[in-house]
C-alpha cells in the first residue's frame, strides 16, 4: 500500500460535486434550469452543499457538470451589475448575500461529457484532484450545519487513512433506494469498518440496512480502481463498486470505513422530500420562522 502523505490523511482541502444530473423528477421545471439551482427557501440548493464544504475547510471546490449547467457558474461567479445597483442603492444586507456565494471558496469546473455514472463523474476529477485525498458531496443530500458529518469523516480519514463513507439507518423497506454496506464496529460508536458494498439489493439481499447518503471521503487510489470498473447497474460506473473493491482488498488505498449519521438530512431529490425540507429550514430560520409557523398551525388546523 502506497504511504504517500495524501494516503495518511494529511491536507484535505478539495471537494467535488457532481451536478451533470438532468433532474427528470422536477420537470417542468427543470427543462430550462438546472436541479441543482431549484431554490431551497431563498437560496439554490447547490450553494448549501458548498457552504457546507467550505465549512469543513475545504476551500477548492471542483463542479462535475454537463449541457445547460452554466446558470451553476454565474451563481457562484461575481455579479458586477446587480452589485452596483445595490451599492447605489446602498443595501448592504442584499449586497452581503449576493456576493457570500461568490466568496465561499475558488470554484472549478469540468464537463462529464456522457453521462456514464456516479463513478464516471468522479473520475472526470482525477486531473484536478491528483494525489490528494479529496471529498465527494451530492448535491440532493442537505446536512443540517448544525451536524457537522463532513468534519467527522475528514477526522476519521486522518485517524485510520484510507475512505470514509456516510452510513445511514434507514427502513429496511427502502435499503433497494440506497447503497448498503456490510460493516463491523470499531471502538467509535459512530464508525464502522465496511467490509462489503452492494449497490441498491432487495431487502432480502441487503447486508444490513446501513445506507450509504452522499457524502465520501476518498483515497485518491480510488481513480485507479475506477479506470477498471466495468459498468454496472444500469450500464454506469457505480462508485459503490469501486468502493466496494477497495474494501475488499486494503492493499489498493487502505482501510474503507463509515460514519453513521443519525443528524438531519434533507433529501432534495425527492419532490415531496424536497417540500418538507423548504418547510423545516423556513421555520427555523429566526427571521422568517415565527410568523411561518403561526401561519403552517393555522393551516394545518383548518386542513384537519
Amino acid at each position: 500500500m502506497t504511504t504517500s502523505r495524501s494516503r495518511t490523511g494529511n491536507g484535505l482541502t478539495k471537494a467535488v460535486i457532481p451536478a451533470a444530473g438532468l433532474g427528470t423528477r422536477f420537470l417542468p421545471a427543470t427543462k430550462a434550469t438546472p436541479k441543482e439551482m431549484l431554490p431551497v427557501v431563498d437560496k439554490p440548493a447547490i450553494q448549501y452543499v458548498v457552504e457546507e464544504a467550505a465549512g469543513a475547510g475545504l476551500s477548492d471546490v471542483l463542479m462535475i457538470t454537463g449541457r445547460n449547467k452554466r446558470p451553476l457558474e454565474d451563481h457562484f461567479d461575481r455579479n458586477y451589475e446587480l452589485e452596483q445597483v445595490l451599492r447605489d442603492k446602498g443595501d448592504a444586507a442584499k449586497l452581503d448575500r449576493v456576493q457570500e456565494s461568490s466568496d465561499l471558496a475558488t470554484m472549478h469546473y469540468v464537463r462529464q461529457g456522457d453521462p456514464r455514472g456516479l463513478g464516471h463523474a468522479v473520475l472526470c476529477a482525477a486531473p484536478h484532484v491528483g494525489d490528494e485525498p479529496f471529498a465527494v458531496l451530492l448535491g440532493d443530500d442537505l446536512i443540517d450545519p448544525r451536524d457537522p458529518l463532513l468534519a467527522r469523516m475528514i477526522e476519521v480519514r486522518r485517524r485510520y487513512g484510507g475512505s470514509v463513507v456516510a452510513l445511514m439507518e434507514v427502513d429496511p423497506e427502502q435499503i433497494h433506494l440506497y447503497g448498503a454496506a456490510a460493516a463491523k464496529p470499531t471502538e467509535d460508536d459512530d464508525v464502522v469498518n465496511v467490509s462489503d458494498l452492494v449497490e441498491k439489493p432487495s431487502t432480502q439481499e441487503a447486508p444490513s440496512n446501513l445506507a450509504i447518503i452522499g457524502r465520501y471521503v476518498l483515497d485518491p487510489g480510488i481513480f485507479d480502481v475506477l479506470r477498471r470498473t466495468r459498468p454496472g447497474r444500469g450500464g454506469e460506473i457505480q462508485l459503490t463498486d469501486a468502493l466496494q473493491a477497495l474494501a475488499a482488498d486494503e492493499s489498493l488505498s487502505g482501510p474503507v470505513h463509515g460514519v453513521v449519521f443519525g443528524g438531519r438530512r434533507y433529501d432534495t431529490g425527492d419532490r415531496g422530500d424536497y417540500l418538507r425540507a423548504i418547510v423545516r429550514l423556513a421555520c427555523e430560520r429566526e427571521d422568517l420562522g415565527p410568523e411561518f409557523r403561526e401561519w403552517l398551525s393555522t393551516f394545518v388546523n383548518e386542513e384537519m
